[in-house]
Protein backbone atom coordinates (compact mmCIF):
# COMPACT_ATOMS: atom_id res chain seq x y z
CA UNK A 1 0.00 0.00 0.00
CA UNK A 2 1.39 3.33 -1.02
CA UNK A 3 2.07 5.74 1.85
CA UNK A 4 2.57 8.84 -0.26
CA UNK A 5 1.31 11.84 1.71
CA UNK A 6 -0.33 9.71 4.43
CA UNK A 7 -0.50 11.00 8.03
CA UNK A 8 0.99 14.38 7.23
CA UNK A 9 4.16 13.05 5.61
CA UNK A 10 5.47 13.49 2.12
CA UNK A 11 5.57 10.84 -0.52
CA UNK A 12 7.88 7.93 0.15
CA UNK A 13 11.19 8.17 -1.66
CA UNK A 14 11.18 11.96 -1.92
CA UNK A 15 14.62 13.63 -1.65
CA UNK A 16 15.67 14.63 1.88
CA UNK A 17 15.95 18.35 2.58
CA UNK A 18 17.86 18.98 5.85
CA UNK A 19 16.82 22.64 6.09
CA UNK A 20 13.14 21.82 5.79
CA UNK A 21 13.59 18.95 8.22
CA UNK A 22 15.08 21.02 11.05
CA UNK A 23 12.40 23.69 10.57
CA UNK A 24 9.53 21.33 11.32
CA UNK A 25 7.72 22.17 14.58
CA UNK A 26 7.80 18.52 15.67
CA UNK A 27 11.57 18.33 15.12
CA UNK A 28 12.13 21.59 17.02
CA UNK A 29 10.11 20.26 19.95
CA UNK A 30 12.10 17.03 19.93
CA UNK A 31 15.29 19.04 20.13
CA UNK A 32 13.93 20.96 23.11
CA UNK A 33 12.91 17.68 24.76
CA UNK A 34 16.49 16.43 24.41
CA UNK A 35 17.94 19.66 25.80
CA UNK A 36 15.57 19.81 28.77
CA UNK A 37 16.12 16.13 29.56
CA UNK A 38 19.89 16.65 29.66
CA UNK A 39 19.46 19.60 32.03
CA UNK A 40 17.10 17.69 34.35
CA UNK A 41 19.09 14.50 34.82
CA UNK A 42 22.44 16.32 34.50
CA UNK A 43 21.66 18.78 37.29
CA UNK A 44 20.39 16.08 39.62
CA UNK A 45 23.23 13.67 38.89
CA UNK A 46 26.00 16.25 39.32
CA UNK A 47 24.80 18.39 42.24
CA UNK A 48 21.62 16.75 43.48
CA UNK A 49 23.45 14.71 46.12
CA UNK A 50 25.75 15.62 48.94
CA UNK A 51 27.85 13.47 51.19
CA UNK A 52 26.96 13.42 54.86
CA UNK A 53 28.26 11.00 57.48
CA UNK A 54 29.82 8.83 54.84
CA UNK A 55 26.72 8.45 52.67
CA UNK A 56 25.11 10.35 49.82
CA UNK A 57 21.97 12.30 50.65
CA UNK A 58 19.49 13.67 48.12
CA UNK A 59 19.10 17.43 48.49
CA UNK A 60 15.37 17.16 47.87
CA UNK A 61 14.87 14.84 50.83
CA UNK A 62 17.68 13.68 53.08
CA UNK A 63 15.52 10.86 54.40
CA UNK A 64 14.89 9.35 50.97
CA UNK A 65 16.61 9.42 47.59
CA UNK A 66 13.35 8.80 45.69
CA UNK A 67 13.00 12.39 44.37
CA UNK A 68 16.51 12.32 42.91
CA UNK A 69 16.02 8.84 41.48
CA UNK A 70 12.67 9.78 39.92
CA UNK A 71 13.97 12.98 38.35
CA UNK A 72 17.03 11.24 36.95
CA UNK A 73 15.00 8.32 35.58
CA UNK A 74 12.44 10.39 33.70
CA UNK A 75 15.21 12.62 32.34
CA UNK A 76 17.35 9.74 31.03
CA UNK A 77 14.40 7.90 29.48
CA UNK A 78 13.10 11.13 27.94
CA UNK A 79 16.55 11.76 26.44
CA UNK A 80 16.74 8.30 24.85
CA UNK A 81 13.13 8.39 23.67
CA UNK A 82 13.57 11.83 22.11
CA UNK A 83 16.56 10.61 20.11
CA UNK A 84 14.51 7.63 18.95
CA UNK A 85 11.55 9.77 17.89
CA UNK A 86 13.90 12.22 16.19
CA UNK A 87 15.28 9.34 14.13
CA UNK A 88 11.69 8.30 13.46
CA UNK A 89 10.95 11.77 12.10
CA UNK A 90 13.84 11.34 9.68
CA UNK A 91 12.64 7.89 8.58
CA UNK A 92 8.96 8.88 8.48
CA UNK A 93 9.22 10.12 4.89
CA UNK A 94 10.75 6.79 3.85
CA UNK A 95 7.90 4.70 5.28
CA UNK A 96 6.02 3.45 2.24
CA UNK A 97 3.39 1.55 4.26
CA UNK A 98 0.39 3.46 5.60
CA UNK A 99 0.08 0.96 8.48
CA UNK A 100 3.69 1.56 9.51
CA UNK A 101 3.10 5.31 9.58
CA UNK A 102 -0.08 4.81 11.58
CA UNK A 103 1.71 2.66 14.19
CA UNK A 104 4.49 5.23 14.50
CA UNK A 105 2.03 8.11 14.94
CA UNK A 106 0.02 6.19 17.55
CA UNK A 107 3.21 5.28 19.42
CA UNK A 108 4.33 8.90 19.36
CA UNK A 109 0.92 10.07 20.58
CA UNK A 110 0.72 7.58 23.43
CA UNK A 111 4.30 7.94 24.68
CA UNK A 112 4.43 11.73 24.40
CA UNK A 113 1.16 12.17 26.24
CA UNK A 114 2.20 9.72 28.95
CA UNK A 115 5.61 11.37 29.40
CA UNK A 116 4.03 14.80 29.66
CA UNK A 117 1.99 13.38 32.54
CA UNK A 118 5.09 11.87 34.18
CA UNK A 119 6.90 15.20 33.95
CA UNK A 120 3.91 16.88 35.57
CA UNK A 121 4.08 14.36 38.41
CA UNK A 122 7.85 14.83 38.59
CA UNK A 123 7.55 18.61 38.78
CA UNK A 124 5.01 18.42 41.60
CA UNK A 125 7.07 15.78 43.41
CA UNK A 126 10.38 17.66 43.16
CA UNK A 127 8.86 21.03 44.01
CA UNK A 128 7.01 19.63 47.02
CA UNK A 129 10.11 17.81 48.27
CA UNK A 130 12.35 20.83 47.83
CA UNK A 131 9.92 23.21 49.54
CA UNK A 132 10.16 21.16 52.73
CA UNK A 133 13.82 20.15 52.42
CA UNK A 134 16.64 21.51 54.55
CA UNK A 135 18.84 23.91 52.60
CA UNK A 136 22.56 23.13 52.53
CA UNK A 137 24.58 25.60 54.60
CA UNK A 138 27.13 26.28 51.90
CA UNK A 139 24.48 26.55 49.18
CA UNK A 140 26.17 24.00 46.95
CA UNK A 141 23.78 22.38 44.53
CA UNK A 142 20.86 24.74 45.15
CA UNK A 143 20.93 26.21 41.63
CA UNK A 144 21.09 22.75 40.07
CA UNK A 145 18.19 21.49 42.13
CA UNK A 146 16.05 24.47 41.24
CA UNK A 147 17.02 24.22 37.56
CA UNK A 148 15.88 20.58 37.50
CA UNK A 149 12.51 21.65 38.89
CA UNK A 150 12.14 24.49 36.37
CA UNK A 151 13.02 22.39 33.34
CA UNK A 152 10.78 19.58 34.51
CA UNK A 153 7.99 22.13 34.32
CA UNK A 154 9.05 23.25 30.84
CA UNK A 155 9.22 19.64 29.68
CA UNK A 156 5.51 19.23 30.39
CA UNK A 157 4.70 21.60 27.55
CA UNK A 158 7.29 20.28 25.09
CA UNK A 159 6.05 16.71 25.46
CA UNK A 160 2.43 17.83 25.39
CA UNK A 161 3.22 19.72 22.18
CA UNK A 162 4.70 16.56 20.66
CA UNK A 163 1.53 14.69 21.61
CA UNK A 164 -0.57 17.42 20.00
CA UNK A 165 1.32 17.24 16.70
CA UNK A 166 1.02 13.44 16.75
CA UNK A 167 -2.73 13.77 17.31
CA UNK A 168 -3.01 16.15 14.36
CA UNK A 169 -1.15 13.66 12.21
CA UNK A 170 -3.43 10.85 13.30
CA UNK A 171 -6.52 12.95 12.67
CA UNK A 172 -5.27 13.93 9.22
CA UNK A 173 -4.63 10.31 8.33
CA UNK A 174 -8.06 9.24 9.60
CA UNK A 175 -9.85 11.97 7.64
CA UNK A 176 -8.00 10.98 4.49
CA UNK A 177 -8.93 7.31 4.98
CA UNK A 178 -12.66 8.10 5.22
CA UNK A 179 -12.77 10.80 2.54
CA UNK A 180 -15.26 10.06 -0.29
CA UNK A 181 -13.64 8.76 -3.45
CA UNK A 182 -16.34 10.07 -5.82
CA UNK A 183 -16.53 13.54 -7.34
CA UNK A 184 -19.41 15.95 -7.04
CA UNK A 185 -22.10 15.84 -9.73
CA UNK A 186 -21.36 18.70 -12.17
CA UNK A 187 -25.06 19.05 -13.00
CA UNK A 188 -25.78 20.23 -9.50
CA UNK A 189 -27.73 17.18 -8.41
CA UNK A 190 -30.61 17.64 -10.87
CA UNK A 191 -32.99 14.78 -11.36
CA UNK A 192 -33.06 12.45 -14.30
CA UNK A 193 -34.47 13.88 -17.54
CA UNK A 194 -37.36 12.14 -19.25
CA UNK A 195 -36.99 10.02 -22.33
CA UNK A 196 -36.54 12.39 -25.31
CA UNK A 197 -39.40 10.83 -27.33
CA UNK A 198 -41.87 10.96 -24.45
CA UNK A 199 -44.65 13.58 -24.64
CA UNK A 200 -47.16 14.94 -22.20
CA UNK A 201 -50.06 14.65 -24.65
CA UNK A 202 -53.27 13.09 -23.33
CA UNK A 203 -54.07 9.53 -24.17
CA UNK A 204 -56.24 9.12 -27.29
CA UNK A 205 -58.36 6.13 -28.21
CA UNK A 206 -57.43 4.34 -31.41
CA UNK A 207 -59.76 4.95 -34.41
CA UNK A 208 -61.21 1.45 -34.57
CA UNK A 209 -62.61 1.78 -31.04
CA UNK A 210 -64.58 4.88 -32.08
CA UNK A 211 -66.01 3.12 -35.14
CA UNK A 212 -66.99 0.12 -33.04
CA UNK A 213 -68.82 2.33 -30.54
CA UNK A 214 -70.75 4.11 -33.34
CA UNK A 215 -71.72 0.79 -34.92
CA UNK A 216 -73.11 -0.56 -31.67
CA UNK A 217 -75.15 2.60 -31.16
CA UNK A 218 -76.96 2.29 -34.61
CA UNK A 219 -78.14 -1.30 -34.08
CA UNK A 220 -81.94 -1.72 -33.71
CA UNK A 221 -83.65 -4.81 -32.41
CA UNK A 222 -86.03 -6.54 -34.96
CA UNK A 223 -89.80 -6.26 -34.47
CA UNK A 224 -91.86 -9.49 -34.28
Amino acid sequence: MDGGGAYGGGKAGAPFDPITFVQRPAVILRGLCILFAIIVFGCISSKGYREENGREICLYNKESSSPCSYGTAIGVIAFLASIGFLAGEYLFEQMSSVKTRKHYVLGDLGFSGFWAFLYFVGFCYLWSSWSSAERPKDGVGVNNVQAAIAFSFFSIFTWAGCAWFAFQRFKQGTDAAFAPSYEADPTGGQGYTSYPDATDAAYQDPPFNQQQQRGMGDFQAPAY
